[in-house]
């Protein structure tokens, strides 16, 4: 909408003689200016017709200014994302509410399950004696994590991702049992300290840092294939430095995976937060291989030092 305003004396905005110009536009020429202000106001309706001359020349039109309004929004209006379904709080909240009560019963499950290969003594000496128990258990554990990583509808329809987050539960489980009898319980228990310890300090770090560390995924990814390269060398390679340099790198390396993980989850200011409110199954089974790889480079770093 534009509007033309003509005054014949130069107006200072500063001293807030745009506020006459409104009120000139909107009809309002009886209000007088404020005393001391030179302003005029163009003749009346009536003396331009008792004058001959309705409309002024355009010679006369040097004072005269245009003002545009526009009803487009600010900066800070526009840069609102009103599509962003974490815009609630009550969203977010509940989302993370989800993705701990789901983690809390991963890492119950798991625990009681670990317990049960370390304290049975019999079950530990037949898993040591049937190795082809623990090689059995991959195929069914790598089809359920696809099925969870890369099939988005089915991790989002209920109640089929919590069957399957179960599933993947029980067999993770299932998986850290055959390697817990490898150790003895004490170091076992020393390493199930030593990661609930550090997963506690690296979740309060990541929810008040201003450091952002979604934007290292990229980073992440390449060291974690250098990582898997490492450990398919070390399947030739028996060298007790080299073992502990991998314990090391991967402590590392699932550590910032937690850290970035977390703020995922959260969201707010950080780069990348684009996790859908439904994906909450997805969120806590990140958070939960982090932990559990986290443990196992632990209990490695802890068997190699003793």
């Amino acid at each position: 909408m534009k509007m033309d305003l003509e005054v014949s004396e130069p107006i200072d905005f500063s001293s807030g003689d745009h506020v006459y110009l409104v009120r000139k536009a909107a009809g309002d020429e009886g209000i007088p200016p404020k005393s001391g202000q030179p302003y005029k106001s163009s003749p009346s309706t009536g003396q331009r017709q008792t004058q001959g001359n309705p409309h002024p020349k355009s010679g006369e039109r040097s004072g005269t200014y245009v003002v545009q309004i526009s009803d487009e929004s600010t900066p800070d209006e526009s840069s609102t994302d009103v599509t962003n379904p974490f815009s609630s709080a009550t969203v977010r909240r509940a989302f993370i509410r989800k993705v701990f009560l789901l983690l809390s019963f991963q890492l119950i499950t798991t625990g009681a399950i670990v317990s049960i290969f370390i304290f049975w003594n019999d079950l530990r000496s037949w898993v040591l004696k049937n190795a082809w128990f623990t090689y059995a258990l991959f195929p069914a554990f790598f089809v359920v994590l696809f099925l969870l990583a890369c099939c988005g509808d089915l991790r989002r329809r209920v109640p089929a991702n919590y069957i399957l987050l179960g599933v993947f539960t029980l067999l993770q489980g299932l998986l850290l049992g055959t390697v817990s009898v490898f150790y003895n319980a004490e170091e076992v228990f020393w390493a199930t300290g030593a990661t609930a310890l550090v997963t506690l300090a690296l979740t309060l770090f990541a929810l008040q840092t201003k450091w952002d560390f979604t934007l290292l995924n990229g980073v992440l990814f390449v060291l974690l294939f250098v990582l898997l390269l490492y450990g398919i060398l070390l399947i030739f390679v028996r060298a007790y430095w080299l073992h502990l340099l991998y314990a090391g790198l991967g402590t590392v390396i699932f550590s910032l995976y937690l850290v970035m993980d977390v703020q995922l989850m959260v969201g707010g200011r950080h780069h990348h937060s684009d996790l859908d409110p439904e994906e909450y199954v997805f969120a806590a089974l990140n958070i939960y291989l982090d932990i559990i790889n986290l443990f196992l480079f632990v209990l490695q770093l802890i068997g190699l030092a003793r």
